[in-house]
């Protein structure tokens, strides 16, 4: 009976130094292997300047499929309805396709001697859509005013149509990177406020409800 207790006890003395063991080891303060924003010269036969400028399109590329990526996510979970097993299925295939191309563009990052950006405090102030949302609104503003310009005081439908056709790249970039019906709903309205904007800029040149889409064989 004794023996039995003196192996309990020492059984439980091993296991209580093996649990010490595992602990973590806190307060650590490792030195900095490359701080962001900094170059690792690496033998591509590229110039530092060139690394740079690239580096920095890739991270708000970077960003940008990030975010896109874990949107597609999102709305995998939450999705509802008679079609939600087709929708369902069809963003998981999209979130694994922009979680490819996630690692393939830090991967060309890393390899061009940058660090790459990762995880939401890395990721905040590198998202593209609030400044693009900037960007159509000032052009917009300025549009306006040249429209109404030409309008009233020339009656000038050249140049409003060419006013016009100048806010066709920002326009562009918004649709094809800004998710407008965003689920923040202050994002949504806001973004909803800049279509309606664009619509009154039109209204007064074409009535866009009008144009037919012919089906072709």
């Amino acid at each position: 009976m004794v023996r039995k207790k003196e192996e309990n006890s020492s059984r439980y003395s091993q296991l209580e130094e093996g649990a010490n063991r595992a602990k973590p080891v806190l307060h650590q303060h490792a030195r900095e292997i490359q701080p962001f924003n900094k170059i690792a010269r690496l033998p591509n036969a590229l110039d530092e300047v060139v690394c740079a400028k690239s580096i920095e399109n890739l991270n708000q590329l970077l960003a940008d499929t990030m975010t896109l990526r874990d949107m597609y996510k999102k709305h995998h979970w939450q999705l509802g309805g008679p079609t939600f097993y087709q929708l369902h299925r069809l963003f998981d295939k999209h979130y694994e396709q922009q979680n490819e191309s996630v690692d393939a563009i830090a991967e060309r990052i890393q390899s061009l001697g940058g660090v790459s950006i990762a995880g939401a405090p890395g990721l905040a102030g590198w998202s593209d859509a609030d400044a693009l949302s900037h960007a159509i609104a000032d052009a917009l503003d300025r549009s306006r005013d040249r429209v109404s310009t030409a309008l009233a005081e020339k009656e000038d439908y050249l140049a409003a149509y060419a006013a016009l056709a100048e806010l066709r790249p920002v326009v562009d970039r918004f649709f094809d990177e800004v998710m407008v019906m965003d689920p923040d709903p202050a994002q949504r309205d806001n973004r909803l406020a800049l279509l309606r904007a664009l619509h009154e800029l039109f209204a007064p040149l074409a009535d866009f409800s009008k144009l037919q889409v012919e089906k072709t064989a």
